[in-house]
């Protein structure tokens, strides 16, 4: 069987969590790929495509038009489509003309129905019409947690079945041997710091948590960001003064190497994850494995991934995701408590399981 996997979305200006997924994804299955199985990445024509050679991986091999044609030929349903394949899997709604094999689409989170406003209006029309043509042509729909399962059932309906195939922790987390070192280069705080782990764009409820920190039953600790600026202008340091938190209480790391990202979660005293809507929400996945405790509001998706190992809040309440913070930082058996419960919790998930659920899913098809 020859499996060609999309890996556009690796190579994007902002990967994000979609190009987490579609990089452990690609490895996981060269990994637990049966015996006469191949994987083959493909990418928009790109002069560089370093980020997405990966190992067990063929490729990538790149199409004959850049990314920006590439996406205006897809959205119209034609162009060209990766060949010598018998299941083509699109890890994200850029999804390639219907010819010969199996096309198999995940689709992350129903946020253009049920939470437009956190897109720009051509995002909501984007991913709307991309996902209808994949529940048009699909011969599988996966998406990561039942939450979203439930929800595109809404607003979708699709010809084949929708799969649910839960996410993994990346093996790309552990805690290296320099750790100490890049603490330190880092800069991160020896007292108790608060993490937050997202694209800065309006859905992730950034503005949500420097309110919390602001608010009377809020802690005094410091808040790190790790992420890359997304759409919507959110400002972290603008939201903080506005808030009236002091210089230097809400700081900005950016997009993090894989390995400074696991010093700085499991030297965070939680990470906080306060997003309006989410389809699965790796960072709570990421800081359970490596023991940390989270805090996040009770957006379905969410909850799904904590199963009852994270504090939950109400999406977009101030006031109780100060409470929550606070008990959590003032509390080490609480801490304690939930790191523990969440590294039981993060056990159930992996990216070998991932794939060989897709390996049924493609032998299937």
């Amino acid at each position: 069987m020859r499996v060609a996997v999309l890996l556009e979305q690796v190579l994007a200006p902002v990967p994000a969590g979609t190009g987490r997924y579609s990089t452990e994804l690609a490895g996981a299955l060269a990994t637990t790929a049966p015996d006469g199985a191949a994987v083959t990445g493909w990418t928009a024509w790109h002069r560089r495509t370093a980020a997405a050679r990966l190992p067990g991986v063929s490729g990538p091999r790149r199409l004959p038009l850049p990314r920006r044609a590439l996406v205006a030929a897809w959205e119209r349903g034609v162009g060209p489509r990766p060949t010598g394949a018998d299941v083509v899997h699109a890890p994200t709604l850029l999804l390639p003309p219907v010819r010969r094999g199996a096309l198999v689409v995940t689709v992350h989170d129903a946020v253009p129905w049920t939470h437009p406003e956190t897109l720009t209006a051509r995002g909501v029309r984007w991913h709307r019409a991309m996902a209808e043509r994949a529940a048009r042509h699909a011969d599988a729909i996966v998406v990561p947690t039942h939450a979203v399962a439930d929800d595109l059932a809404r607003y979708l309906q699709p010809r084949a079945p929708i799969e649910v195939a839960h996410l993994g922790a990346s093996g790309r987390l552990a805690e290296p041997d320099d750790a100490a070192e890049r603490a330190r280069r880092l800069g991160l705080p020896e007292e108790p710091f608060l993490l937050s782990l997202a694209t800065l764009e309006p859905r992730k409820g950034l503005d949500v948590l420097i309110e919390a920190l602001a608010h009377p039953a809020g802690p005094d600790v410091p808040l790190l960001l790790v992420g890359q600026p997304g759409w919507g202008g959110v400002a972290p340091d603008a939201l903080a003064a506005r808030a009236g938190l002091p210089p230097g209480r809400v700081r900005s790391l950016g997009r993090l190497a894989d390995a400074d990202l696991a010093v700085v979660l499991r030297r965070a005293t939680a990470l906080v994850a306060p997003s309006r809507a989410e389809g699965f929400g790796l960072p709570v996945l990421e800081a359970m494995t490596a023991g940390t405790a989270v805090v996040s509001s009770d957006d379905p998706a969410l909850a799904e991934v904590g199963g009852g190992a994270t504090l939950l809040t109400p999406v977009g309440e101030v006031g109780a995701l100060a409470e929550a913070i606070h008990r959590v930082v003032d509390d080490a058996g609480l801490r304690s408590s939930l790191a523990a419960r969440g590294t039981a919790r993060a056990a159930d998930f992996s990216w070998d399981t991932t794939a060989r659920r897709m390996w049924e899913l493609y032998g299937r098809l």
